[in-house]
């Protein structure tokens, strides 16, 4: 049988014992030609008129691709079960499959993607299967980034107009506070005066110069009750590259509730906010208390402690903080004085007091719930998010 050109030079390459198919002339994978790559590809030459399929596939190994010029397949299917790892920018013209593994590309070097191209549609993305890192689009239909962080898909979706130009994107489950991948930090208590609050849990980077709707989507890892009581107060935020503060963008449509659900934000022009994330419009006041319900005891002075303002005025006050079993892990008489004058026996994710639990030991991160008892006041409850 006569071999297409390509599946001989991978049969020699494979027989000779090499562990990376290398280019470094002018090849292409023509209609109906299909090839299935178990070794690290490397291009230096011309592979971008391909018009057939190309799958990488390992069931034991990272698998990579490599080079200095952008390989373009056709149909390309991802079934690696270590992980694709992308050295360069990689494109698709008609369809993506995601079978197996992650695609990671390298997050300080954004002209790094998986490029979508021609409104090319993908399949088959989850928590497991997705970019881990940087995705673009270029075409003329809405487009839903199949980006994540780890092992969690949280795409992020724009209008059709800004995917004529390109635009590109990825999702961090980071706090804005400390980026690992950014030149400076976006302080989250810095933000105008008609929002009250900025998610420290993660944030996504959009690069366009074209106006469009962001839609952002959360699941129960977000911790949208530590943000808003209600989900109308929620907002979705940008740090304004201008002002060098958080911004409100809108919330124009919300669906889902506290665990899953997305907002889509006013039409924007994505070049002009550094990062995108989620906010609250209102404090989260209850009668004359302002309660923070963020606490992130990591050393970086943002919500180290369980604040809550105003609570002198309720001088026989006593808090109790419950983890998500209804066991006792805190517990605090006249909390106001604490806050003020000893603040390392306020709430800082450590057990205190008479718990039921061994005191001083670390908590972990998660949802727990407070029972604030006023003194002869109604009492106040509610939940609060630890995070590390």
């Amino acid at each position: 049988m006569k071999l297409h050109p390509i599946f001989f030079i991978l049969y020699s390459i494979l027989i000779s014992g090499q562990s990376s198919f290398h280019n470094t002339g002018n090849i292409q994978i023509h209609n109906g030609g299909q090839i299935g790559f178990h070794i690290d590809v490397i291009n230096n030459g011309v592979f971008d008129q391909n018009v057939g399929f190309a799958g990488f596939y390992s069931a034991d190994n990272s698998l990579e691709i490599s080079g200095n010029n952008r390989p373009v397949f056709h149909d390309m299917e991802i079934d690696v079960a270590d992980d694709l790892y992308l050295e360069v920018a990689v494109g698709v013209s008609n369809f993506q499959q995601f079978t197996n593994g992650l695609v990671h590309t390298p997050r300080d070097r954004k002209e790094v993607a998986l490029d979508y191209l021609n409104d090319a549609p993908f399949l088959g993305e989850n928590d497991n299967r997705h970019v881990d890192g940087y995705a673009s689009i270029t075409g003329n239909l809405d487009f839903s980034f199949p980006i994540g962080d780890d092992y969690r898909h949280r795409p992020m979706r724009i209008e059709e107009q800004a995917a004529i130009n390109t635009a590109k994107g990825a999702y961090y489950f980071e706090n804005p506070n400390n980026p690992n991948f950014f030149p400076r930090n976006f302080d989250t208590n810095n933000f105008e005066s008609d929002l009250f609050g900025i998610s420290i849990f993660e944030f996504w980077d959009l690069d366009g110069n074209t106006s469009t709707t962001v839609t952002l989507t959360w699941d129960d890892s977000s911790n949208i009750p530590a943000l808003v009581d209600d989900l109308s107060d929620l907002r979705v935020v940008g740090w304004d590259k201008n002002t060098s503060r958080w911004v409100n963008l809108g919330n124009t449509t919300i669906t889902g509730d506290f665990n899953n659900g997305e907002i889509t934000s006013e039409s924007i022009i994505p070049d002009n906010y550094e990062i995108l994330t989620f906010g609250s419009s209102s404090r989260l006041l209850d009668g004359d208390l302002e309660i923070y319900t963020a606490v992130s005891p990591n050393g970086d002075e943002f919500n180290e402690t369980f604040i809550i303002e105003g609570l002198s005025k309720f001088p026989d006050n006593e808090l109790f903080i419950y983890n998500r079993w209804g066991v006792l892990v805190y517990q605090q008489e006249r909390y106001h004085e604490v806050q003020k004058t000893d603040p390392d026996k306020a709430f800082r994710g450590v057990s205190s007091g008479r718990v039921t639990i061994a005191p001083n030991e670390e908590l972990p991160a998660g949802t727990y719930y407070y029972v604030l008892n006023l003194g002869g006041e109604k009492d106040r409850a509610g939940y609060l998010y630890l995070n590390r």
